[in-house]
């Protein structure tokens, strides 16, 4: 079994990353005041001593712990260390995502509560606003409260019977005491109060901390923030849920049924980051087996690398300055998707001009060139979103790998030369080979695969256990209560449907990669009322002829189908003749002429009800085609 140390934003997304696997778990949180919906979780309530956090491991045989409280429930942390040694059982933190703002001046930078009152007294500091919690009304008495108070303060709070009686206990004044709203503009109360500076802690991106610092940098109020504490060093460190995700899967091979695996876009980042460090480190011994790779949504995973296979090679460039380039590589990992590159070795050669003067720039004030060698497609025809002659590496993992190795190089201090780029080349051993069974040929790839990937992560769609953990996330959406489910292929279009959807919980959204006909059937089965079905124009184009399931093993596009549905929307012959010469669905929004735009979407949803609404013979559905920048059709 898994226990989490919950009772924040991160608790809730560790939650819900667990459900995913269909088995129990247990929830603990200290007090009852937090809502998390729990299919298969149990939930725990009480805090939690070394004595008490062992003897529940041992009752409920703990395997694992996952500590995703809050980063200044500093004593809660200390005890899941000590027991997590005392019982030889892996800890995971589950940490938040900290913004890069040790170097901002407008912050002045405590390293605890005491040294924050000592700094505050000492720059004379007579108003204040502190948004560091009710609980440290208490910690922070020496400056509002006796004869030594040095200022005014007011605390913001939530506003719940806890928050109050812990404030009355401390006899702190109810009428400076402000209250939380989630969701309202920090500026407002800033505005409204007026203080010379405000109280925060460093409590990452989940916490406000930017949205904080800015609204005070904007209105000129001072800002002094407590530095969060040092996480035990022997925790096993995540800061998302495929990190998570990944973790489990290593220590406990068994808990989900299907594992997740890495884009080629991940490991192509991961080389290259490998490849960078490699160039700039001589001692093998301090070679990490693992890097790490920041992902598009913000959290880092590492990857692990091959041992370097030859040393780095320098030379002197035509003008005089030193070049050095070096090797790394990463083995494809697909996880449990059956995934034709699984496997595969993706290499990335790193040629980086060291500087050879002192002219002092800004450490990102430099080029960074990526390209695609061996076994890397080359893209011959238009509609893929990169210019003829490009090597086949699309934009997110582009920027993934440019993000990453330049974080990598300021991190080992390095500044390349302005003029004389970075280059990046990415090759894939066997790739053309591999590419000749994919649908490369077709799409005007030549010469290898493609480089792709939009999360980062490939979770497993294509088995019967993608089925069951979609019905697990079913029944969890049914248990929110909300009225409505909705259900997309992924992250991409949740993200559209989401803002248009506000209310809708979280939970109630569901994944069903490619089994639009197994999902809608799981509704039903689930006596779910209102269901919305989200698809984008590729899957789209499928489901309105029928295909239920649309993996591109299965089922490809058919030009003739799309041209009569062109034909019937009004279309001229130019646009079916445009059509008929297209690589990929998404180049319709395009195609299309705009007076007729309208028309084809309503008749292309139209078919699509039509082999769906079937399925769910006692309920509503509602059918939402997506566009590339997040317009939707009804």
């Amino acid at each position: 079994m898994i226990l989490i140390l919950g009772g924040t934003t991160e608790g809730r997304i560790a939650a819900q990353t667990l459900e995913e696997a269909g088995k129990p778990f247990y929830y603990s949180t200290k007090g009852d005041e937090q809502e998390v919906l729990l299919h298969n979780g149990i939930r725990l309530q009480g805090a939690l001593d070394d004595i008490d956090l062992e003897a529940c491991c041992r009752r409920h045989d703990i395997r694992l712990l996952v500590d995703a409280a809050h980063p200044f429930a500093e004593q809660l942390h200390q005890t899941v260390a000590r027991v997590a040694k005392n019982t030889d059982i892996p800890a995971i933190r589950y940490e938040r995502i900290y913004p890069q703002c040790g170097e901002d001046k407008n912050i002045t930078w405590c390293n605890d509560y005491a040294d924050a009152i000592r700094q505050i007294k000492g720059n004379e500091i007579f108003t204040l606003l502190a948004l560091t919690g009710v609980q440290s009304i208490a910690r922070l008495k020496p400056i509002w409260h006796g004869d030594d108070a040095s200022c005014c303060c007011h605390f913001r709070i939530l506003d719940r019977e806890s928050s109050h009686r812990l404030a009355r206990a401390e006899g702190f004044s109810e009428q400076h005491l402000c209250y939380y709203h989630a969701g309202e503009d920090e500026r407002l109360l800033m505005q409204q109060l007026h203080p010379e500076a405000i109280l925060i802690k460093e409590s990452g991106v989940s916490g406000g901390f930017i949205q904080k610092v800015e609204a005070a940098r904007e209105l000129g109020i001072r800002i002094f923030a407590i530095r969060r504490p040092e996480t035990p060093e022997d925790f096993l460190c995540v800061d998302g849920p495929h990190g998570l995700r990944r973790m489990i899967e290593k220590l406990l091979p068994d808990f989900y049924p299907l594992h997740s695996g890495l884009t080629t876009g991940t490991c192509a980042a991961a080389a290259a980051v490998a490849a960078a460090w490699d160039l700039f480190n001589i001692d093998l011994k301090l070679r990490p087996e693992e890097f790490p790779v920041v992902l598009p949504d913000g959290e880092t995973i590492y990857v692990a690398a091959q041992p370097r296979q030859r040393p780095p090679h320098s030379d002197f460039t035509a003008n005089g300055d030193w070049m050095m380039e070096a090797n790394a590589t990463v083995i494809k990992d697909a996880g449990d998707d059956p995934d034709i590159t699984n496997g595969m070795a993706i290499t990335a050669n790193v040629a980086v001009p060291f500087r050879m003067d002192n002219q002092e720039i800004d450490q990102d004030d430099y080029e960074l060139i990526i390209c695609g060698g061996e076994g890397v497609g080359i893209i011959t025809m238009p509609g893929l979103g990169l210019p003829l002659g490009e090597s086949a590496i699309n934009a997110t993992p582009r920027r993934m790998i440019e993000n990453n190795v330049k974080s990598c190089l300021r991190q080992l201090g390095i500044r390349p030369k302005v003029g004389q780029p970075v280059v990046i080349t990415i090759s894939v051993a066997g790739g053309e080979e591999i590419a000749r069974r994919t649908f490369n040929p077709r799409l005007g790839i030549e010469g290898g695969i493609s480089i792709i990937g939009t999360s980062g992560i490939v979770k497993p769609f294509s088995s019967e256990a993608f089925v069951n953990s979609i019905r697990k996330s079913m029944e969890v959406a049914r248990a929110t209560g909300s009225p409505r489910v909705v259900i997309s292929s992924g992250a991409k279009s949740e993200r559209y449907i989401k803002a248009y959807y506000p209310d809708v919980p979280a939970q109630a959204f569901v994944h069903y990669g490619n089994f639009i006909g197994e999902t809608i059937k799981l509704a039903a089965e689930l006596s779910l009322p209102r269901l919305t079905l989200g698809v984008m124009i590729g899957k789209a184009v499928k489901l309105a002829e029928g295909y239920l399931d649309t993996h591109s093993k299965k089922v490809t596009m058919n030009k003739e189908f799309i041209q009569d549905i062109a034909r019937r929307a009004g279309c001229p012959e130019e646009t079916l003749t445009a059509i008929n010469g297209m690589n990929l669905a998404r180049e319709l929004w395009n195609i299309i002429p705009p007076a007729c735009l309208e028309r084809f979407c309503k008749l292309l949803i139209e078919l699509c009800h039509r082999h769906c609404a079937p399925l769910l013979p006692d309920g509503e559905l509602t059918i939402l085609l997506i566009t590339e920048n997040g317009e939707i059709h009804s």
